[in-house]
């Protein structure tokens, strides 16, 4: 008799019970299981959004970086890099595919963004920023993020890729290529943590840089910037083996004795080859 005397919730009420909570920077959002719906394709963002609203990662990211504007009729900093950041999960590869996010105002208020903005405003204020600020901005946000994860004694892969072009963009020339023989290429010399595959820098080089002597000058960097946190190791491929190069490398991992007998290993080599 009781139960026949309980209004009945209506479907949005019953749905609003059965919700997940997710607290965001935009708000709270209540997220819905419904395996028979269709739903938005970057509806995951919301759970991604709750992470980077309680490590306040993307709160540093926005307030340190270079980009600003006088006018007031400009966008805000914080739309733009949403923006950008909401390109970049949903996979886009080139300015104009932006466009393909700027309907999800869900993720958009999950990022506490006031509105999206247009690919062509992404592509002005990043032409906007001065290379001399914007890479320190970056390359502080990245080292940050993955430093406290380097407390246990880890290994450095480094490795060339070789990126074939079917265009005339920058530095595209002919080079090594056992993909595309006679085909330009951009090389990508990656940097990253070995066995979780967590990448701390990339470097990209024309066609004809396709030897590890050409990435010489980007380790080092990363290696400084790494400070106590260096690796116990550094693994590359033969040709990084160099007296140079490991003269470099053992240098930087001095307190390692890994690193040390790595790098005198690849100095006997050269010396007898």
């Amino acid at each position: 008799m009781d139960e026949a005397n309980e209004p009945k919730k209506s479907v949005l009420a019953q749905a609003s019970k059965d919700a997940m909570v997710v607290d965001t920077m935009g708000g709270r959002v209540h997220v819905r299981w419904d395996e028979t719906a269709q739903a938005t394709p970057h509806g995951q963002i919301v759970f991604f959004a709750e992470f980077l609203a309680t490590a306040g990662v993307f709160d540093r990211w926005v307030a340190d970086c270079p980009l600003h504007y006088s006018s007031p009729n400009a966008s805000r900093p914080r739309d733009v890099l949403g923006t950008l950041m909401l390109g970049i999960l949903a996979g886009s590869k080139r300015y104009a595919h932006i466009a393909g996010v700027r309907g999800d105002a869900v993720a958009a208020k999950a990022l506490g963004l006031r509105s999206m903005v247009s690919e062509d405003s992404v592509r002005r204020a990043l032409s906007a920023m001065v290379p001399a600020a914007s890479q320190p901005w970056m390359r502080n946000a990245l080292m940050a993020s993955v430093r406290d994860a380097l407390d246990r004694p880890w290994v450095l892969d480094m490795d060339a890729t070789i990126k074939p072009l079917y265009g005339r963009q920058e530095g595209a020339e002919i080079g090594y290529n056992p993909h595309k023989p006679g085909r330009p290429s951009h090389v990508l010399h990656t940097f990253w943590v070995g066995n979780l595959r967590l990448v701390l820098d990339a470097v990209l080089s024309s066609g004809k840089q396709h030897t590890s002597g050409h990435a010489k000058a980007a380790m080092a960097r990363l290696l400084d910037e790494l400070g106590d946190k260096a690796p116990a190791l550094v693994r590359g491929d033969w040709c990084a083996g160099t007296a140079a190069t490991a003269t470099k490398t053992s240098s930087m991992c001095a307190s390692s004795a890994t690193c040390a007998s790595c790098c005198a290993c690849a100095r006997r080599a050269t010396s007898s080859g």
